[in-house]
């Protein structure tokens, strides 16, 4: 066999559509389901810790998103922009955990209504 038509039909191989076995409404809906579980935790709690985590369970639907149609249509633009947010999130993991280190150190807790008040 020529090794030429061989690469050329494994290109043509990797390029053709693949089926699916798992349908993209179905990413979606956990997606919709994460983040409105994060959304909830956002709006819902005092604690600074379960805020951020909450934060970070959204940015995690995000992705989910971001990913499942990166494989619905088969390009890997998807992938790129989970990249940026999982190194966004990094970020903010560490600067929100230094704050709430300052604000417990100056409070003696971690309840985000006491933020308003750190001039005292």
């Amino acid at each position: 066999m020529n090794p030429v038509s061989d690469v050329a039909a494994r290109a043509a191989e990797a390029a053709a559509p693949v089926a699916h076995s798992i349908p993209l409404y179905w990413f979606l809906v956990v997606a919709v389901v994460l983040f409105a579980i994060g959304s909830a935790g956002v709006l819902a709690r005092r604690n600074a810790l379960t805020v951020l985590m909450s934060v970070e369970i959204m940015l995690n639907a995000v992705n989910l998103a971001f990913l499942a149609f990166a494989r619905e249509w088969g390009n890997m633009h998807g992938h790129v922009v989970t990249f940026f947010v999982i190194a966004v999130a990094a970020a903010e993991a560490a600067i929100g955990l230094a704050l709430v280190l300052g604000l417990f150190r100056h409070k003696k807790s971690v309840n985000l209504d006491e933020l308003t008040a750190l001039r005292n």
